[in-house]
């Protein structure tokens, strides 16, 4: 697949509403900025799964514009909490329906890079990289750039 022209300067990163990934959009931004790019912060979502309850969702949920809403409100909301109201580039927020790994590294087809934070978890366990951090270095197209906690 070629790249589109709009994908010339495009970082990809994930969110969550963690602080790993506010620390990586953060991290984004600050390139974005050198580099005269834009942003686009992806989250992901599915279905919610109820253990022992197959087949039943509670009324509303299964929704897909409700809980694609939600996501895109909780992007939306980490975008302003990470980088406040007037960040110094372009920030587009993206819901996508699926896994966090899949929905980045799909997300990033065609970008200059692909952002994700790491849980840093300290000591040995923190040399390893979490799942989604672990599946898009293995899997994009792109370069991956995994930040991680300054204490780590």
């Amino acid at each position: 697949m070629a790249d589109q022209p709009e994908d010339k300067g495009r970082i990809v990163v994930g969110v969550d509403g963690s602080e790993p990934s506010e620390r990586a959009l953060r991290w984004a931004v600050r390139q974005a900025e050198l580099t005269g790019g834009a942003v686009v912060a992806v989250i992901a979502w599915e279905y919610p799964t109820y253990h022992g309850a197959r087949g039943w969702f509670p009324p509303g949920i299964t929704d897909e514009a409700a809980l694609e809403g939600r996501a895109r409100q909780e992007a939306d909301r980490a975008v302003r909490q990470a980088v406040g109201e007037d960040p110094p580039v372009e920030v587009r927020t993206e819901a996508r329906h699926g896994s966090p790994a899949g929905s980045l590294v799909e997300a990033a087809r065609g970008a200059d890079l692909l952002v994700v934070g790491s849980r840093g978890l300290g000591g040995f366990a923190g040399m390893l990289l979490g799942s989604v951090a672990q599946h898009c270095t293995r899997h994009a197209t792109v370069p991956v750039v995994v930040v991680r906690d300054e204490e780590t």
